[in-house]
């Protein structure tokens, strides 16, 4: 059968890579994929086509049995909806249950009415009265832009001041452009919650939830958490501040109530669900955001893990029987390391040429990201996060051993990495 996969990241290379895995899949196809699925080879194809009425014309021509979305955008642009319509199977959410990452005011919304744990929060239009809700509430404090800005926007000001600035950047000079009903930009500004983060993904039909593998992402450009916030410099799953507890609690009182109150809302949800969760001292999860597709990197070692067919376990969500599915996970720990260009995440640089690129082995896969071939067919950077250095491994300090193995070979002018990924599973 042919699949389509929607997008040209890493989460996307990785989500191509395992289902070409499967004896099913005879062509899976990446709109427009990057370096890396171009280079692949064999079942993989890249495919130059963004806009979402293109894509679903050429699926109904080309005979695609499945597509699977990867990014934020392409939901939140209705390609769910546009596909349905014309009959074909596609995992993901449609435009209206896109909202849940979509729209942060949406969002926060939801979990009051809904009584999901989450941080208290006021939403804001009018600068004056962000200022003053800040001057009220005080510093550390968390600034939302209300829209889609890749990952980036969200600033978690430790001073007043960085709070004003934030509030400014993204009300006043509406750097992230997010246009409303209202026709300006809109903030949500909400308490500090502390704790450690950890990423809970699922996938759901509709009405049945299957917990995919636990996973923590780095979000800071620097090593000990320093540096700008990015979209993730890394990331490792199983994630040990997920306990059998924790884990139980998430889908008691998160993921659970989100499912059967988008449902009683007229809005069910199809697709993957991740719950950034902050993990308080003892062990009580609250739901610091949603999005509504895996996340990135994240997606890479999880990936890793999973043992079990992907197509298969696509084909039966489609079909609205996940109660029927159970996943099977490498019990080995995956690790993976972002390497990010120059200039990011502020002005990434691009056109620098990879070389060192490992052939792949079992237990280490190089997925790419910000990465395009030029006339000479050789990888260059095209993007922020260009590559995400991927290993399993027994534990997470074999798995960092292994996977700085990989990366001291692989070079492109001022690159960028952490040597810390998985630090908080090992600390102490």
């Amino acid at each position: 059968m042919k699949i389509l996969v929607i997008g040209g990241g890493g989460r996307e290379h990785a989500l191509a890579w395992k289902l070409a895995q499967s004896p099913k899949a005879t062509k899976v196809f990446v709109a427009p994929g990057n370096g890396g699925t171009g280079l692949a080879g064999g079942k993989l194809q890249n495919l130059p086509i963004t806009d979402v009425v293109k894509l679903r014309e050429w699926a109904q021509a080309e005979g695609v049995a499945l597509t699977v979305v990867g990014p934020e955008a392409p939901l939140a642009a209705g390609v769910v909806d546009e596909f349905r319509a014309h009959g074909l199977k596609v995992f993901g959410p449609t435009k209206a249950a896109a909202q849940l990452e979509s729209s942060k005011a949406f969002s926060k919304a939801f979990m009051r009415r809904h009584g999901i744990p989450t941080a208290d929060y006021d939403t804001f239009t009018d600068p004056v009265a962000a200022h003053a809700f800040v001057e009220r509430l005080g510093a550390p404090i968390v600034i939302k832009a209300d829209g889609l800005a890749a990952g980036k926007g969200v600033v978690v000001a430790m001073t007043l001041q960085e709070a004003h600035d934030a509030v400014d950047f993204m009300l006043v000079d509406n750097k992230y452009g997010v246009q409303h009903n209202e026709g300006g930009a809109r903030v949500v500004i909400e308490e500090f919650l502390a704790g450690e983060e950890a990423s809970f993904i699922v996938l759901c039909d509709g009405k049945n939830v299957v917990a995919m593998a636990t996973s923590q992402d780095h979000k800071r450009l620097k090593d000990n958490d320093e540096g700008p916030n990015t979209g993730g410099m890394g990331a490792y799953s199983p994630a040990p501040v997920v306990t059998a507890d924790v884990h139980a609690r998430a889908m008691r009182e998160i993921i659970l109530p989100t499912i059967r109150g988008m449902e009683k809302d007229g809005i069910p949800f199809t697709g993957f669900l991740y719950a950034g969760l902050m993990i308080d001292g003892n062990g009580h999860p609250k739901t610091l955001e949603f999005n509504t597709r895996m996340g990135d990197p994240e997606t890479q070692p999880i990936m890793m893990r999973l043992k079990s067919d992907l197509v298969d376990v696509m084909q039966v969500a489609v079909d609205g029987k996940l109660d029927q599915v159970e996943l099977e996970w490498d019990r080995r720990t995956a690790l993976g390391v972002v390497m990010a260009a120059a200039g990011y995440p502020e002005d990434p640089r691009k056109g620098d040429a990879i070389t060192g690129l490992p052939a792949e082995v079992d237990d280490a896969v190089v997925f790419h990201a910000g990465t395009q071939l030029n006339e000479a067919g050789v990888p260059v950077t095209s993007g922020g996060r260009v590559l995400c250095v991927t290993v399993l491994a027994d534990s997470v300090r074999q798995a960092q051993t292994r996977v700085y193995d990989v990366t001291r070979g692989i070079h492109f002018d001022g690159m960028q990495y952490r040597r810390d990924i998985g630090f908080r599973a090992i600390k102490g």
